[in-house]
This record gives structure tokens, sequence and C-alpha cells, in this order.
């Protein structure tokens, strides 16, 4: 091995990172989708995890990008295509990105811990609303919205922290973020924040 490639960051790009990341996003609700869980909406969201490397790494076109090949391939896959099921997942994953959207627009210097716990909330939010309109029919389901919150917030912050670690274990290997523009500048060492 030559030992002046250590020192050289690994850059992948952007278009290929989008895929790889597509994929464990796919990959990860596929196996997610078989783990037992102790009620409706309880799932960990562990393919969010992936969404949020995207947008701390490449940016939220990126991010937008792994999120909507996640819900489309997922559904795809699992044959829920078109079904309330595929609606409730569309409307998370856009529900988590315009919250990631527009705590980015604040120049609040936020990192994944920071963005994961909102954007889990919203997603929640969003997917209870569809839930009654497509499923329940009845506003009842709002009783239980402040529960399915406060799990919201245990699995944002988990998936939040696993991203960041994923994020640390990247630059630690030097691949190194390969979108000039559009990329968050985020350091490593503050889950909670970009230094």
């Amino acid at each position: 091995m030559n030992p002046d490639s250590e020192t050289l960051p690994l850059t992948v790009r952007p278009e290929l990172q989008v895929v790889y990341w597509s994929a464990a996003a796919v990959t990860a609700h596929l196996l997610e989708s078989g783990l037992p869980y102790p009620g409706p909406w309880f799932k960990p969201g562990l393919a969010n995890i992936f969404v949020l490397v995207a947008w701390m790494q490449l940016g939220w076109r990126a991010a937008i990008g792994v999120a909507l090949l996640r819900v489309f391939a997922s559904s795809l896959i699992m044959g829920t295509f078109f079904s309330p099921t595929f609606f409730l997942g569309l409307s998370g994953a856009l529900a988590a990105l315009l919250t990631m959207g527009v705590l980015g627009l604040t120049r609040l210097r936020i990192g994944p811990v920071g963005l994961s716990i909102p954007a889990s909330l919203a997603h929640m939010t969003a997917q209870v609303f569809v839930a009654q309109e497509l499923i329940i029919g009845h506003p009842g389901v709002f009783t239980a919205l402040p529960w399915f919150l406060i799990g919201s917030w245990i699995t944002g912050l988990f998936n939040g922290l696993v991203a960041c670690f994923i994020l640390q274990r990247l630059e630690r290997g030097g691949l190194a973020n390969s979108q000039e523009q559009g990329k968050v500048n985020w350091q490593r060492g503050s889950c909670a924040s970009r230094e």
C-alpha cells in the first residue's frame, strides 16, 4: 500500500453517494419492517439515519433524493405502492425534509441530533394526520399523538446519534464531502451542533 494514499481524502461522486445512502435506507427499511414493534407507528425509523447522513454530508438535494428513493423503492419491493402505508411513509418523509429545510434556513448551527429530533417529530405528526384521513377517519387518534411524539423524540435522538457516529467514521476514514455547493459544513466532534 502506498503510504501517501492514507493522507489523501477519498472522494466519491455525489451521485454515487446518493445511490449508496439510498440502498442503505431501503435495506434498513426492509429489515425494520420484519422486526416486532409494540404498536402502530412505533418503529425506530432506521432508514431516516441515511437521509440525515446524506443531508449533513451532501446537502438538501441529496437528502431529498435519498428520502424519495427510499419511499418509492421500499413500497415497490413490499407491494405497498399507492396504499395507505405508502402515503404514510411519503407524508412522513416530506414533513421531515421540510422541517430540516426550515431549520437549515435559520442558519442555526444544528448538528445531526439537532436535526433528527424535530424531523422525527414532524414525521410522526404528518403520519398521524394522514392516518386520520386515510385509515382511521376519527379525530380520536390525536389523543394518542403525545405518546407517539414521546416515542418519536426517543427514536429521533437515537437516529441522530447513529448518524453522528457514521459521519465521524466517514471523516476519520478520509471520505471527504464531494459536493462543493449545498453541503453542510459539519465538523467532527459535535453531534448536537455544527462547529
